[in-house]
């Protein structure tokens, strides 16, 4: 086998010694890689990033929620946070106590409440309406908020989590209504958090949002925890070089704030973030393979197996992966070129990287795409009846194991009932 532009997984060790191929030909096509070894560095860059005692790192579930992955950061320290009862089932199911789990809900029923609230779990409340649902149904109990201090960021307009357009948060101005709803039903407000945007890599925005949360924070005597949100960027233009969020320097900003701040509050208390991504994203490469070459109006299409079933992000977001390509026979590629990456599925928008810069490739070549080990799987479909792959962990002694069954074509109808005609 050989790596026609395999500079960031070389570096990384990533494989550790495993040949794509075999992944392949054991897998089958396409594949979810994890390494071991880098998703617990992540972990622990994040529990260390600062020195204030009681500082936590909640990890956002929904980038992936594959069991093996939450039994590895729980592992490793972190928390977590769950938007669904279906998360919140995975996160025991991986060994998380309910006590280090947050429901940080969106929209949700009061039955969805109701699971997390009878499991003991805590829950934040999104909205005014949200947190008025819960008080009619638990007054006297302990619950979080979700604010929106006015502060958004993020790589495209659809993860913009604050400010003005979005979905998000109970408003800074409706503060006294919140307070008032909490009164009303005799609720212990416990804890607040946020949540800006996501991708970040400077630091500026996130620091600006954690100061207007704080100074929200001033006016709710019995907190608990204060939960900064998450949006921790990855480069993922890794073979351009692309430059990493400083999460030393970022660190040390957010020390110097809460040090300042418990002492003006008068006693310590906790404080949380909660990335996802940074936890996983360079944890895992998507493994798949050119299947067609042909050119249409001057474009060159590379046709593979990587639709937007199986990494759903290009499409949503435009959002880009780096992309190694490797090799079988020992063929060089003598070129690059600009070719457009496209999956299997029947949409115009199912393309992977557009007029992108790649050695030349060919019909049976593997593809890396890099990066892909948040919002991967955890956002993957069988949409036009295609199974979702298989996961591999590759452990830090070398060893690939798998942690996932590929889907079999009897999944797709097996909470399917027919009838009679």
């Amino acid at each position: 086998m050989i790596k026609l532009n395999g500079k960031v997984t070389d570096t990384l060790g990533f494989f550790e010694g495993n040949d794509p191929f075999s992944l392949i030909q054991m897998y089958s096509s396409p594949l979810y890689v994890y390494n071991e070894r880098i998703l617990r560095q992540r972990c622990r860059e994040l529990t260390s990033m600062c020195f204030y005692p009681d500082f936590a790192v909640n990890y956002s579930a929904k980038a992936n929620s594959s069991l093996a992955i939450l039994q590895i950061a729980r592992q490793e320290g972190l928390y977590a946070d769950a938007m669904s009862p279906g998360e919140i089932y995975l996160e025991r199911a991986a060994g998380f106590p309910k006590n280090k789990i947050f429901f940080v809900c969106n929209n949700v029923s009061g039955s969805e409440m109701n699971y997390a609230f009878f499991r003991q779990i805590l829950i934040s409340a999104d909205s005014l309406s949200q947190l008025e649902l819960f008080g009619s149904m638990h007054p006297g109990s302990r619950v979080a908020a979700r604010l929106n201090c006015g502060i958004g960021t993020g790589h495209h307009e659809k993860v913009v989590t604050a400010g003005k357009k979005t979905k998000f948060g109970i408003d800074a101005e409706l503060v006294p209504e919140m307070i008032a709803i909490l009164e009303k039903y005799d609720l212990k407000l416990v804890g607040i958090n946020q949540h800006i945007g996501s991708l970040f890599l400077e630091d500026s925005s996130y620091i600006d949002s954690v100061n207007a949360l704080l100074s929200l924070a001033k006016d709710f005597p019995d907190l608990e925890f204060i939960d900064f949100g998450g949006g921790f960027g990855i480069p993922y233009e890794k073979q351009l070089d692309q430059g990493r969020l400083d999460l030393a320097k970022l660190g040390e900003k957010l020390d110097l704030i809460m040090y300042e701040f418990v002492k003006q509050y008068g006693r310590e208390i906790s404080f949380m973030i909660e990335p996802g991504r940074y936890v996983v994203a360079e944890a895992g490469v998507l493994l798949g393979t050119a299947h067609s070459v042909k050119k249409v109006g001057g474009t060159k299409y590379v046709g593979t197996d990587l639709g937007f079933n199986v990494l759903a992000r290009p499409m949503l977001y435009d959002s880009h992966h780096d992309i190694e390509v490797y090799r079988k026979e020992d063929i060089p590629s003598w070129k690059t070129e600009a070719v457009t990456i496209v999956g299997n599925i029947c949409e115009s928008g199912d393309i992977i990287a557009k007029d992108r810069q790649l050695p030349e490739i060919l019909e049976n070549d593997l593809l890396g795409v890099l990066d892909a080990g948040a919002y991967g799987y955890s956002m993957s479909s069988s949409y036009n009846s295609r199974l979702r792959p298989a996961e591999v962990l590759i452990r830090r002694d070398g060893s690939a194991i798998l942690i996932r069954k590929r889907d079999i074509l009897e999944d797709l109808v097996k909470s399917q009932l027919s009838i009679e005609l």
